[in-house]
């Protein structure tokens, strides 16, 4: 149990892992704080309602990332490009202790949020901007990367991709998944290759999903090797 924010919580966190899982309950009539039991800000939330009969976003769910900031947010099940609401995050970053939810129908009821805070060596959150390239930009994460998602947060239709190095033990990461999306893998086009290295990754395809010339982009990634010396690849 949390009372570091505006409403208990029901918090399971590992400290070390920069990971926890929450439950509570939210409003519509009024913004919440949550607690999160990091002791660190988290830079990447999910966040579910779990019982509703609405439809639409109430359905959606709900992502910030420390990269868009407290008024963006983006839903981890569709495609579409960053939105700007205080229904969200009700325009306020998350802290060591809690992060804020808005007076919205997406959180009018039980919740579950997911909360990620980057630790060196293990996880990194952050974002570039595409150059429309082959040779595509080089994003340093300072370990050997074992899973990536990304995505285009400028164009909308665009959708959230995932690689990982135990269906590609070798570069390049050809196979994709997509959160948003029910469909099979799927692999072979080249505009949406990339490396997974020993120390970040590399865009090598131009699609709109990893790779417009001055769109921006989003990621999570994780270590192949947590906490130790990484390995090259």
């Amino acid at each position: 149990t949390n009372t570091d924010g505006s409403i208990i919580t029901s918090v399971r966190a590992n400290q070390t892992a920069g990971f926890s899982i929450v439950t509570g309950t939210g409003s519509s009539s009024a913004a919440k704080t949550c607690g999160h039991g990091l002791s660190a800000e988290p830079h990447f939330i999910v966040v579910k309602l779990r019982v509703t009969a609405g439809n639409g976003n109430d359905q959606d769910w709900q992502v910030y990332h420390k990269d868009l900031g407290n008024t963006k947010g983006l839903q981890l099940n569709l495609t579409d490009s960053v939105e700007t609401t205080s229904s969200l995050w009700n325009n306020t970053a998350p802290t060591s202790s809690v992060f804020s939810i808005g007076a919205s129908t997406r959180y009018d009821g039980n919740f579950v949020a997911y909360c990620f805070a980057p630790v060196a060596g293990y996880s990194a959150m952050g974002s570039y901007t595409g150059n429309g390239s082959t040779d595509g930009p080089f994003v340093y994460t300072g370990f050997r990367v074992a899973w990536l998602m990304v995505k285009n947060v400028t164009t909308s239709g665009e959708p959230w991709t995932i690689y990982d190095s135990a269906r590609d033990p070798y570069n390049l990461a050809t196979h994709r998944l997509r959160p948003d999306s029910s469909g099979a893998e799927e692999s072979g086009t080249a505009p949406r290759d990339k490396d997974l290295l020993s120390n970040g990754f590399k865009v090598k395809g131009t699609s709109g999903e990893q790779n417009t010339d001055g769109d921006t982009y989003i990621y999570a990634a994780f270590a192949y090797h947590p906490f130790q010396n990484s390995r090259a690849r």
